[in-house]
């Protein structure tokens, strides 16, 4: 069939319809293909290098590399915090898809307990985004092969190395230590104040007490970091550069190990301090707070149950007593007293008293008892000494009066604090009219000074701060900072303490240094000294100086009879000495708290001397000297 043309249709003008229809559409395709292009130039070539980095920024991340801590040593380099590598498993949480789920998931893998997934949720509070969180730490063998196998289920949770903080001596050495512990707020308030906070970026730990945290810029080094390329699960598949973090210092300490171990055991179940050094360079040989406690227990966070159990118990272990305990020194000052009044012009060496056993002030119905019932006959100054006569030292006192008194006592470091390298150190007290004024709103008396004039009365002091008055008085008024450090080492290069350059405490006449000196001699030696059954028999001369520190007050005809007290409230027991006399190369301080629990005081500080001057402790020690009347053992 033969198809007929439509006379009516305009096939030309169609034509020309369609082609300015394509020719339309080519352009509009072109014009599209023209911004692609453009966009995919300002794209791929103008903006490279901002994408570029913008990639790399989502694929290279820079891994902070927390730097080893230093090792603290003993004087013989026996460590005594060391760092052992652990094994924990943490997580970003915004990488993991189902937290809560994960968390589950992960029980029976690695044995989270509640404790666990409580302490990771409150870490994940305090800490910013995308930081990976602990969730368990100290994994064993087991519970890290466990995770291996399984490591596929859990996306965004590894398992790291760290290296963790061990005190192999446990409660020995705790209160000088000190140990490290968790990172907290104040911590990261204090490190971001500053400006330290980037260098903690891979840290875990800080010092919290002791050498630990006063050392704290020393022992933690510099973090490093590596940069690493990551797949899109955020695991890292490879390391494209490395800073390696700088190690902290190793710090020797001037403690000797052993000293301090075997003084321990003499104080065992006591309250009690020591603090043993040498008065030639300032070196703490020993520093003993008993009780102590294992300051591991602090390092992954104690718990709160024992730390209750610390806080409230009753013999304070937590309480270093060496440097924070103040208490009234006593008899023990009485040397610096003498000291201070010689040069003061108000005795001399033939300064005489007749004390028939109290002294009455002056215009006044007030007695002070000795502690002898009967007195001491005579008195001067060297006689005073031995026998550590009250009276004596109640008329210098009075004689002195408290400006000047607290004046001289200042000198001999008492009222400030002795500037030892350990933090939370006590300045005790030295009385003075105007602290009186500000602590009670009373105005000073006549009579408040006279107990000052024998270490009562106001005036509290730290072991440490008796020890190192000791120091000034056998260096003839040179003052020896005491300290704790003995070196650091950077890498092998070791660079040895400074003592800072020091100053006497004013121009005395030598003579003077040697009268307080001769008395403490007396005091061990002589026939009379208080000291001398426990030290007249040394095979080495000793110099010593006991006291008896209150803490209750006798009514004024009342005889105190330690066992019917209760064991709280029975005076504290202080001795200081220094051996040998002719050249002293150690000096110890002790307090024993209500006594302590074991041989007087006079028997231990002989057992420490021997130990350190004999190097064993096989001498046969006699038995404590008999108790006096009155203050027991003045």
């Amino acid at each position: 069939m033969k198809l007929q043309s439509n006379a009516f249709r305009d096939y030309s003008a169609e034509q020309k319809v369609f082609v300015r229809r394509t020719f339309i559409a080519f352009v509009g395709v072109l014009l599209l293909s023209s911004v692609l292009v453009v966009n995919l130039y300002h794209l791929q070539i103008l903006r490279f290098d901002d994408y570029s980095t913008r990639s790399n920024e989502n694929r290279i991340k820079l891994v902070p590399v927390a730097p080893s801590r230093g090792i603290i040593y003993d004087r013989t380099g026996t460590p005594l915090a060391l760092n052992r590598t652990i094994y924990q498993a943490e997580l970003v949480p915004e990488k993991v898809d189902d937290l809560k789920q994960t968390l589950q998931n992960l029980r029976p893998v690695l044995e989270l307990t509640d404790e666990d997934i409580e302490a990771f949720e409150k870490e994940r509070k305090r800490s910013r985004r995308f930081t990976s969180i602990p969730v368990k730490t100290g994994l064993n063998e087991v519970q890290v092969a466990r995770f291996a196998v399984n490591q596929y289920r859990f996306p965004g949770v590894e398992v790291k190395g760290y290296q963790r903080r061990y005190y192999p001596y446990g409660q020995t050495l705790t209160h000088v230590v000190g140990y490290v512990s968790k990172v907290n707020d104040r911590d990261v308030a204090r490190l971001d104040k500053e400006g330290k906070w980037p260098n903690y970026a891979a840290t875990h730990d800080i010092g919290k007490l002791g050498i630990e945290a006063y050392y704290e810029d020393l022992l933690h080094g510099k973090t490093g970091y590596e940069e690493v390329e990551v797949n899109n699960r955020g695991r890292v598949i490879r390391q494209l550069h490395e800073q390696s973090p700088q190690a902290g210092r190793d710090i020797y300490l001037t403690i000797d190990l052993k000293l301090q171990q075997y003084i321990e055991t003499l104080l065992a179940g006591s309250r009690a301090a020591v603090v043993v050094s040498d008065p030639r360079t300032g070196e703490i040989l020993a520093m003993v707070s008993t009780p102590s406690y294992d300051p591991n227990l602090f390092v992954d966070g104690i718990s709160s149950k024992d730390y209750r159990g610390l806080l409230n118990d009753e013999n304070r272990p937590l309480y270093n007593r060496a440097i924070q305990a103040a208490y009234p020194p006593a008899s023990t000052v009485k040397p610096y007293v003498a000291v201070s009044a010689l040069s003061a012009g108000v005795i001399n060496r033939n300064t005489s008293l007749f004390d028939p056993g109290w002294w009455q002030l002056p215009g006044s119905e007030k007695r002070y008892r000795d502690w002898k019932k009967w007195g001491h006959g005579r008195l001067n100054v060297t006689k005073s000494l031995e026998e550590s006569a009250d009276t004596f030292f109640y008329q210098v006192a009075y004689d002195m009066g408290i400006d000047r008194l607290s004046e001289w006592m200042t000198k001999f470091g008492y009222g400030m604090r002795t500037g030892v390298d350990l933090p939370q150190e006590s300045a005790g007290n030295m009385p003075t009219r105007d602290w009186k004024m500000r602590r009670f709103k009373k105005p000073w008396y006549q009579g408040d000074t006279i107990p000052v004039g024998i270490g009562q009365g106001y005036w509290t002091a730290t072991p440490l701060q008796m020890n190192k008055a000791m120091m000034i008085l056998i260096n003839d008024g040179i003052i020896k900072v005491p300290h704790l450090l003995r070196a650091t080492r950077e890498g092998r290069t070791l660079v040895p303490y400074r003592q800072p350059p020091s100053q006497p405490i004013g121009d005395i006449h030598s003579g003077y240094w040697e009268i307080a000196k001769d008395g403490m001699y007396g005091v061990a030696n002589r026939p009379n000294g208080t000291a001398h059954k426990s030290f007249a028999d040394a095979p080495y001369k000793i110099a010593a100086k006991s006291g008896t520190a209150q803490v209750f007050g006798l009514k004024e005809n009342e005889t105190y009879n330690a066992h019917k007290i209760a064991e709280r409230l029975r005076d504290h027991k202080l001795m200081t000495a220094f051996a040998p006399y002719d050249k002293p190369r150690v000096a110890v301080t002790m307090i024993l708290e209500n006594g302590g629990a074991g041989p007087a005081v006079g028997t231990v500080m002989r057992q420490i001397l021997d130990h350190i001057m004999l190097g064993d402790n096989n001498t046969v020690l006699p038995d404590a000297a008999p108790t006096p009347p009155g203050y027991e053992g003045e």
